[in-house]
């Protein structure tokens, strides 16, 4: 794949990922100089596969292409490699979800957070997954190199949570310990081949 390509990959993606994303954002989400995203953004946008503007959003078109160049870099990779990494990742997603849930929830409740020794409990175990999910990150990066940046993004996540902004474990709107979970789970079930329909159909969206 050109490096042309790869740029256009991984905009569409995070753009794709985000749902609606500024340009500096977006920037920072794919770890590319600004100018570079700008041209980027200028080219997909008069192709009509983004729609430009001060909010970027990915069109059917985009869509459409996105889907071509994914087919494509899956087409390079080593599939036993990634499905090794993935079915490593989905027993360390199952401990993340039960943590997300145990730090929404108190007993069947919505969490107050009020209760420092519980919360504490919760955090605890996040750092346990942590500790998990990076050698399979590294492993992820080896196949896809493009995926070792999911490391970079949970770390400084979890260094604000450690900070004691804990915000910063489940904020949909910012790039928070789940959210870049999240997105790293649909890049490990694209590059396996899968869709999210599959996976929920299988139990293990």
């Amino acid at each position: 794949m050109s490096k042309f390509a790869e740029m256009q990959l991984q905009v569409l993606q995070a753009v794709r990922l985000k749902g609606r994303i500024n340009e500096a954002d977006l920037a920072a989400t794919v770890d590319e100089h600004p100018a570079a995203v700008a041209a980027t953004v200028g080219e997909l946008s008069r192709a009509g596969l983004l729609a430009a503007g001060r909010i970027l959003t990915i069109s059917p078109q985009g869509r459409a292409r996105l889907t071509e160049l994914l087919a494509q870099e899956r087409s390079g990779l080593d599939k036993a490699a990634i499905a090794a990494v993935y079915d490593n990742f989905r027993a360390v997603n199952t401990d993340l979800k039960a943590l997300v849930t145990d730090w929404q929830l108190n007993d069947g409740q919505p969490n107050s957070h009020t209760d420092a020794a519980y919360d504490a409990a919760v955090l605890v175990r996040l750092d346990a997954v942590h500790r998990r999910i990076v050698p399979i990150i590294a492993a992820a990066g080896v196949a896809l190199p493009r995926l070792g940046a999911y490391l970079r993004k949970l770390s400084a996540a979890l260094a604000k949570i450690r900070s004691g902004d804990t915000s910063w474990l489940t904020r949909p709107t910012i790039d928070s310990y789940h959210t870049v979970w999240f997105e790293l789970h649909e890049e490990l079930i694209a590059a396996a081949g899968l869709t999210r329909e599959h996976e929920a159909e299988a139990g293990r969206a």
